[in-house]
C-alpha cells in the first residue's frame, strides 16, 4: 500500500524579500484555468492527489497530499509557472512535512506567522484560496478536513486568548507611516489604488487619520464607485489616475495586478505641477504595483510592505505572551489531527480484518445451518447475533494493537495483513476494490 503524506511548500516574508516574492507569487495560478499544481493522474502510482495555493502579499504557499518526491514536482512546476529560477526559488523556499506541515498550517490560519501578529485578513484570505482550490476540484478528504479544522483552530485562538487585541494590520501600519512622514494628515490629499480589503481597511484608517480628501482608482469602475461613496471620497477611471497625482500627497498601492501599474513617467510629469510638494508612495501589493524607479524622483518616497516592519514590531510585545497561549492550542490540535490521519490510514487494514473474519462467521454459519435443517428466524436471528458479537470481540484487541501503529507501513500493521494473509484473501480483495471505485466515482 502507498501511503500519502501531507507537504507545505512555501516562502515568506522571512526567508525572502518581496521582490523575490512577486516574481514567484501565484496569485494568477489558483484558478483551475491557471491551476499551477498538476494532480497525478489514475495512472500514476506516485505524485500530488490533493493541493492548495496560498499567495498573498507576505507569502506563499502549496498545500498538498501525496507521495514520492512532492516538493520536487511543486518546485518545478511553481518555477514553471513563473518562468523563473526553480534553483532560486529552492534557496528561499521551507518545506514542511506530516506533523509540522499542520502545525505551520494552523499557525498561518491564527495569524500567529504573519508580520502583523494576530491580524485578521490571513484567516479570511485562507478560506478564499481553499473555496479557489475546491471549485477546481483540487482537494480531497485530507485537505477538506484539515482547512476546515484550521478555520476552527483559528476561531479557538481568538477566542481563547487575546493574540489579536489591538491587532494592526498592513493597511493599518501603511496610514501609521503616512502619519510619521507628515505629522499630521489634516489637509493631505490620499489615494487608493485598487479597492479590495486592503484598500478597504486604509480608507478606514485614512479618514480616522483626517485626511482630507480620498481619490479611488480600481479596474472595475463601479467598486471604485462603491467603496468612494462609502468613504465620501471620489472614484478616478483606472486609466486616468496618474492625472490626480497633482493632488494626491500619499498613494497607497494594493491592486492585484501581476505588473507595475505606476511607473516612473507617470510620476515625473506630475511633479512639475505640484510645485516641490513632495509625494510618498506606500505599496503593500506583492506583486509590486509601483516601480522602483520611482523613488529616485527628487522629493518623492517609496515604501513597501517590507519597510513596514519596524511600525508593526511595536505593536507586537502584549499578543507575544498571548501568542504562547495560542501555540499551546495549535499542538493541542495539531496531535487530534494526526490521530484522526493515523486512523484514517490504517483505516483499510481494520476494515479488511474485519471482513475477513465476517467472511469465515458467514461460512460457519452456512455449515451450521445445513447441519441443523429447517429452523425459524429466530433461531437464524440469534446465531447471527452472536457471530457479529465473536467478531467484534476477537478483532477488538487486534484494532486496538493496529491504532498503536504509526502508520499504514507501522511493522503492526504489516504483521497483521500477513497473520491474517489480507493482501491475498480474494473476498477482501473484491471489497477492496469495489471500495476504491465507490471512492473514483
Amino acid at each position: 500500500m502507498i501511503e500519502e503524506q501531507i507537504y507545505l511548500v512555501g516562502m515568506n516574508y522571512r526567508t525572502a524579500a518581496v521582490n523575490i516574492r512577486e516574481r514567484f507569487a501565484l496569485t494568477a495560478c489558483c484558478d483551475e484555468e491557471t491551476w499551477a499544481i498538476p494532480l497525478r493522474n489514475d495512472q500514476d502510482d506516485y505524485g500530488i492527489s490533493e493541493a492548495l495555493i496560498l499567495s498573498t502579499c507576505n507569502r506563499v504557499e502549496i498545500l498538498a497530499v501525496g507521495s514520492g518526491s512532492v516538493p520536487d514536482i511543486i518546485f518545478s512546476k511553481w518555477s514553471q509557472a513563473r518562468q523563473e529560477s526553480c534553483e532560486e526559488l529552492r534557496s528561499h523556499a521551507y518545506i514542511h512535512t506530516g506533523k509540522d506541515a499542520v502545525r505551520h498550517l494552523f499557525r498561518v490560519a491564527s495569524s500567529l506567522d504573519s508580520m502583523v501578529l494576530g491580524e485578521p485578513q490571513i484567516l479570511g484570505q485562507l478560506k478564499a484560496a481553499y473555496r479557489k482550490a475546491a471549485t477546481a476540484h483540487k482537494t480531497g478528504s485530507v485537505i477538506n478536513r484539515l482547512l476546515h479544522r484550521a478555520f476552527s483552530v483559528a476561531k479557538r485562538v481568538r477566542t481563547e486568548t487575546a493574540v489579536a487585541a489591538n491587532a494592526v494590520s498592513i493597511s493599518y501600519a501603511a496610514v501609521e507611516l503616512a502619519k510619521r512622514i507628515f505629522g499630521n494628515l489634516n489637509g493631505h490629499e490620499a489615494m487608493l489604488l485598487g479597492a479590495g480589503e486592503m484598500a478597504e481597511l486604509a480608507a478606514t484608517h485614512l479618514l480616522q487619520a483626517g485626511i482630507s480628501r480620498l481619490y479611488v482608482a480600481n479596474r472595475t469602475f463601479a467598486r471604485a464607485q462603491e467603496l468612494a461613496e462609502r468613504f465620501h471620497g471620489q472614484a478616478i477611471p483606472f486609466d486616468q489616475f496618474p492625472e490626480q497625482f497633482i493632488h494626491a500627497d500619499i498613494v497607497i498601492g494594493s491592486t492585484g495586478s501581476t505588473d507595475p501599474v505606476v511607473t516612473a513617467i507617470d510620476v515625473r510629469k506630475a511633479l512639475p505641477k505640484r510645485k516641490q510638494r513632495p509625494m510618498f508612495f506606500i505599496d503593500i501589493a506583492v506583486p509590486r504595483d509601483i516601480a522602483p524607479e520611482v523613488n529616485n524622483l527628487d522629493n518623492v518616497y517609496l515604501y513597501d510592505i517590507d519597510d513596514l516592519r519596524e511600525t508593526v514590531e511595536e505593536n507586537l510585545a502584549h499578543r507575544r505572551e498571548e501568542a504562547e497561549k495560542a501555540s499551546q492550542i495549535i499542538e493541542e490540535e495539531t496531535e487530534a489531527f494526526e490521530l484522526w490521519q493515523h486512523s484514517l490510514s490504517i483505516q483499510p487494514t481494520i476494515v479488511e480484518l474485519i471482513q475477513h473474519f465476517q467472511r469465515h462467521a458467514n461460512e460457519e454459519f452456512q455449515k451450521t445451518m445445513k447441519r441443523i435443517g429447517p429452523a425459524d428466524e429466530q433461531v437464524k436471528e440469534a446465531l447471527e447475533v452472536m457471530l457479529h458479537s465473536l467478531v467484534r470481540k476477537f478483532s477488538h484487541e487486534l484494532i486496538t494493537f493496529l491504532k498503536e501503529g504509526e502508520s499504514a507501513e507501522d511493522e503492526r500493521v504489516q504483521l497483521i495483513r500477513r497473520l491474517f494473509d489480507l493482501d491475498r484473501d480474494p473476498q477482501v480483495r473484491i471489497s477492496r476494490r469495489h471500495h476504491d471505485e465507490e471512492k473514483t466515482i
